[in-house]
């Protein structure tokens, strides 16, 4: 039996026009959590959505949100957020001044506290805050655009986040974001993620409900598998 592993599609590549419907087709498959990227046009090179959609989309399930703010200055709208309905928050470590203030803040508004890192930046600079952070996520794209191709090199940056984990004795959890489809979720399952983020890969596909199944399948057996 291999450790649980969470599937958190991505609504960034959903179709907003019949949102509910996709919602509803990725719980039918047993997601538990959603992830919302938030995008400013200054810290990557578009723009999503805001705090009125996140409460929109609170309204409309009961499901994990996980609300990632690839934003400048993300201190002044973690409170925003907080009150539409996150239950987590990521923040990048490139945009954030003083990072273990920022997680602290987002704990103290009762959500839990993530740290992100480009593929370009070593997991090295998040080194002081591994025993304050509630889950680390690694992008396997440079943000802010659904549908790029997976760097292969980060699965590297997992392999060495997941060991250093390990030797501290720490059991936050492991997310990636970026690129992950069918074929390559094996390896990044095996790397030692636990939260994988699909977006195009589940709702530009035939059917959302089963790729999300079929991602649970194939990442339970190369768990299992894992040595």
């Amino acid at each position: 039996m291999g450790r649980p592993i969470r599937i958190a599609p991505s609504l960034l590549d959903a179709d907003f026009g019949c949102l509910a419907e996709q919602i509803g087709a990725v719980e039918r498959a047993g997601a538990d959590m959603l992830h919302l990227d938030i995008m400013d046009g200054h810290f990557v090179p578009n723009i999503s959505f805001g705090p009125p959609v996140v409460a929109s989309i609170r309204n409309i399930t009961r499901l994990h949100l996980d609300v990632h703010l690839m934003i400048e200055n993300p201190d002044r709208y973690i409170g925003a957020f907080a009150d539409a309905g996150a239950n987590s928050i990521s923040v990048h470590q490139e945009a954030c001044r003083h990072l273990h203030r920022t997680l602290r803040l987002i704990q103290s508004k009762g959500l839990k506290a993530g740290a992100v890192i480009n593929p370009a930046t070593p997991v090295s600079t998040l080194s002081e805050v591994l025993d304050v952070v509630d889950f680390v996520l690694l992008m396997s794209v440079n943000p802010g655009f659904g549908g790029q191709p997976f760097i292969p090199r980060v699965l590297h940056k997992v392999m060495d986040l997941d060991q250093r984990r390990r030797e501290a004795g720490l059991t936050f959890p492991i997310e990636i974001d970026g690129g992950v489809s069918l074929k390559n979720i094996a390896d990044i399952a095996r790397a030692g993620c636990d939260w994988i983020v699909a977006g195009s890969s589940v709702f530009h596909s035939e059917d959302a409900t089963e790729t999300v199944r079929g991602m649970q399948a194939i990442a339970r057996e190369a768990t299992a598998m894992r040595v």
